[in-house]
């Protein structure tokens, strides 16, 4: 996979933040939002926009945190504050209504910006998007709750004095991606870590992910009122599951019951980034589901 000219990058203001995105042109095709997961960023998406841009005006953000966009003051992060930057991202598009392809957090937040605004997504696919599992948060709720509170706040006690780990070189990092994502081609892998990562001031490197990305709060949103955004959802869903991976397919767990118009595909020998370990195969599916 050879990436050829590739994106002007742009920002936009969210909550006071300056938040970063780019853009593949063809402003005058229908608009397509990229939207990444958790400690990543929007260049992971380069090999899927150089493809889709041919026939969509392609977009991609990188979260609050992440990227080339601010940290939050406070090192706090909410999936519903990120949920209000992808909704503030398309109205400063000004275009609409879109069709979101997203990944892991990414998912979580593209699909309850599709709950929340159903007339304003066309279709949306989420790439293993759901959050913790029910079986997951059953085990993680037999802790009481002021346990879990207290274990918060001593994590994020720590992640306050934390420093982004540095690497003594970009072939460090790149060794570190490879080894924490062995389905990746060395190609894909140096991609994702020249982009990923800052040279510090003393030539040392690190990702550029907020340390305290590492330390989500207790609970999120009740999951009743998950399960409602889901079945406010409108717009035709493709809910994409690695069979390598450690999410929970939702065909199998029951999540799939709370939504009204989705459907799910499994990839064998790929993991949680299954667009990037089954390439070929995820382009022919979203084309096809597109």
């Amino acid at each position: 996979m050879t990436l050829h000219a590739g994106p002007t990058s742009q920002t936009f203001i969210s909550q006071r933040l300056r938040l970063n995105y780019v853009d593949w042109g063809n402003r005058d095709a229908p608009p397509l939002v990229l939207v990444h997961g958790g400690r990543d960023h929007a260049r992971s998406w380069d090999w899927v926009a150089e493809d889709l841009c041919r026939d969509w005006h392609v977009t991609a953000f990188d979260h609050r945190g992440h990227g080339d966009s601010d940290w939050v003051s406070d090192g706090n992060y909410m999936a519903n504050d990120m949920v209000y930057d992808l909704a503030q991202f398309i109205h400063q598009l000004d275009r609409g209504p879109v069709t979101i392809v997203s990944h892991s957090m990414g998912g979580n937040v593209a699909l309850r910006y599709a709950g929340t605004f159903p007339d304003m997504v066309r279709k949306i696919v989420a790439i293993e998007g759901l959050g913790p599992s029910p079986a997951r948060q059953a085990e993680q709720r037999e802790t009481p709750y002021p346990e879990r509170m207290a274990e918060w706040i001593g994590k994020k006690r720590a992640a306050s004095g934390r420093i982004p780990r540095k690497y003594e070189s970009i072939e460090a990092a790149f060794r570190r991606m490879i080894e924490e994502n062995k389905f990746l081609t060395e190609d894909q892998a140096r991609h994702l870590t020249l982009h990923g990562v800052n040279k510090n001031e003393d030539g040392t490197y690190s990702w550029k992910f907020d340390p305290h990305l590492n330390v989500w709060g207790v609970e999120d949103v009740a999951d009743e009122f998950q399960h409602q955004t889901w079945a406010a959802i409108t717009a035709p869903t493709l809910l994409l599951y690695g069979a390598d991976s450690w999410a929970s397919n939702p065909e199998g767990d029951g999540r799939l019951d709370h939504f009204n118009n989705a459907e799910v595909i499994e990839f064998e020998n790929a993991g949680h980034w299954l667009h990037h370990d089954q390439f070929d195969r995820f382009m022919k599916t979203i084309r096809e589901f597109l």
